[in-house]
């Protein structure tokens, strides 16, 4: 096999910080590359680099033979170098089609667009993947899914030599994750390098059995060799540089009080006939496959979309739901999947970030902000959810994602809710941030606050929950208790 990417001894700093220091690896065609590291190890930079986004200091970067100091991002398209980024790297003004296809305008450096010609290899590459979706939709009009497979099938109709994929499954079900393995299975058996980066354990060991892994820690590579030199345990202490303990199932309590009570909601077309109760102090998982109605069914008890039937009860009282503003009075929290888009002001400071949804309560009656109140209210939340920064005045989007998560956590907290709904709570986050974060949930448990977990993540179900309940097609079909729990019953009853 001929040697597609070469990466020899690139170092890359950051305002005197050291994001990768003498970092080396080769893949070659046909073969799977597994690139693990924790959040702010230096992956995502080092991705850029080879993408031609960013310009190392020093260090070589060989593509198809060829040596480069640098490489252009047009340099990198034409080395058929395609890139699925966490964040899509997708332009929301532009429909589906000119999306998929922007890469091949750019490389062909063509000064007219055929529409037709556009319209075909956009068809093309949703069929490689299986999906329909509507060609001329605009990209900010999406679901975070839609636009994570459209990032996917971009990368694929591109001719790619090396294709890499950063966190691609990170919005993704199950039965998509499946479906997107299997692809890369068909396009390494056809001599396409692959460089996956990604923090779940499951997709890393089964991506491909002959894969290579190489592992980075503060910007360095700290173990590299095949997939048979690795266990979940090795791995893990590789990536976060000391032993990570399993997580144990979550010790079922008596929960007597009921916080909230749901009677015969209903959605038309998303979902219909749910009736759950959760209780004070309990964590209680929803889980369900795409299209079953679980995140629907969030966005609805916190006001973002009307129910059409149905009732909702706090604390015994019955509550009329039209809005975040009469979510938040009845105390209830919502931390979104999609914390980039819907969750955070990334270039605002991570102290206003937090304090944004209490500044009312923090100006009083006079209306005039105690700046060192405020500033007291910023740290408490930094030390309380033990948010990891030099300072609370950087902006948010200097943290890693697992610290962006704790950072829309904090906000909601600072609150004072008494039922949280946590939608997707670990989703892009490194396995050191996801342990804690799954540590922060049982807290907040063990204080009395009702908590809500929607997750396909279902070694996180398991683990986290008190209660699960199941949906399918809109109804919750299955409702187990913790000791009930196991992660392959689980799967068969999604997929049955």
């Amino acid at each position: 096999m001929s040697e597609v990417l070469r990466v020899e001894n690139v170092n890359k700093a950051f305002a005197g910080v050291q994001a990768l220091e003498d970092v080396s690896l080769a893949i070659e065609a046909g073969e799977v590359h597994c690139l693990a590291g924790e959040n702010g190890s230096g992956k995502s930079t080092l991705i850029k680099i080879i993408a031609g986004a960013l310009r190392p200091d020093a260090g070589t970067i060989h593509l198809n033979g060829r040596a480069h100091a640098r490489v252009s991002p047009i340099e990198a398209i034409r080395e058929g170098v395609q890139i699925i980024y966490q964040d899509f790297s997708l332009f929301e003004n532009l429909t589906v089609a000119e999306n998929l296809v922007i890469n091949q305008q750019l490389a062909r450096g063509r000064s007219f667009v055929n529409w037709r010609e556009v319209r075909d290899s956009a068809r093309r590459a949703l069929e490689l993947i299986g999906v329909d979706i509507p060609l001329t939709a605009r990209l900010d009009r999406l679901p975070v899914v839609d636009r994570q497979l459209i990032a996917i099938a971009r990368a694929l109709i591109n001719d790619a030599r090396l294709l890499i994929l950063d966190e691609p499954t990170s919005a993704l079900t199950q039965q998509e994750v499946v479906r997107l393995l299997a692809i890369l299975r068909r396009l390494q058996a056809a001599g396409v390098a692959i460089l996956f980066v990604s923090h779940k354990f499951n997709e890393l060991f089964t991506v491909a059995e002959d894969a290579r892994f190489t592992v980075l820690r503060n910007g360095r590579v700290v173990a590299s060799g095949p997939r048979t030199d690795f266990t979940y345990a090795s791995l893990a202490r590789a990536m976060v540089g000391r032993e990570v303990g399993a997580t144990s199932p979550r010790e079922r309590r008596a929960h007597d009080v009921p916080s909230l009570s749901v009677a015969g909601l209903a959605k038309t077309g998303h979902f219909e006939g749910v009736d759950f109760e959760l209780a004070r102090g309990e964590i209680l998982g929803i889980t369900g496959v795409l299209g079953s109605g679980r995140t629907a069914l969030a966005l609805s008890l916190f006001g973002l979309t009307r129910v059409d039937a149905g009732e909702v009860r706090i604390d015994g009282r019955s509550v009329r739901i039209r809005s975040p503003q009469d979510a938040m009075r009845a105390g209830i929290a919502y931390v979104p999947e999609d914390r980039l888009r819907e969750g955070l002001f990334l270039p605002r400071s991570i102290g206003h970030n937090i304090v944004t949804g209490v500044i009312r309560q923090l100006a009083g009656a006079a209306g005039v902000l105690p700046l060192r109140g405020v500033d007291a209210a910023q740290r408490h939340w930094v030390d309380q959810l033990r948010i990891v920064t030099p300072s609370h005045e950087l902006p948010v989007q200097s943290l890693s994602g697992g610290n962006q998560q704790r950072v829309v956590l904090a906000r909601w907290m600072a609150t004072r809710p008494r039922i949280l709904v946590l939608n997707g709570p670990t989703v892009g986050v490194d396995v050191g941030s996801k342990a804690a974060i799954h540590d922060l949930i049982r807290s907040l448990a063990d204080e009395g606050i009702s908590v809500l977990v929607i997750s396909d993540d279902l070694t996180e179900v398991v683990h986290t929950c008190d209660r699960v309940l199941v949906m399918k097609r809109g109804r919750i079909t299955d409702r187990l208790e913790n000791h009930d729990l196991d992660e392959n019953d689980l799967a068969r009853r999604l997929a049955a």
